[in-house]
């Protein structure tokens, strides 16, 4: 069974969204990639089991 991506909203101040998004671009990778690979190692670092959704490979 595949899950639906959820949304995560967040505020931060205008200047570290600017710094964040040109960082990622300068490292060819998405903020959202960024916080996803945050998260997941958040969860890890303290022992946080989870199954990842399996999701359909384009054929």
């Amino acid at each position: 069974m595949e899950d639906k991506p959820a949304r995560l909203t967040i505020l931060i101040d205008a200047e570290k969204k600017r710094a964040f998004e040109e960082l990622c671009a300068s490292q060819d990778i998405t903020a959202s990639q960024v916080v996803r690979q945050l998260i997941r190692e958040y969860l890890v670092q303290h022992g946080v089991e989870y199954q990842p959704a399996l999701r359909p490979r384009p054929e």
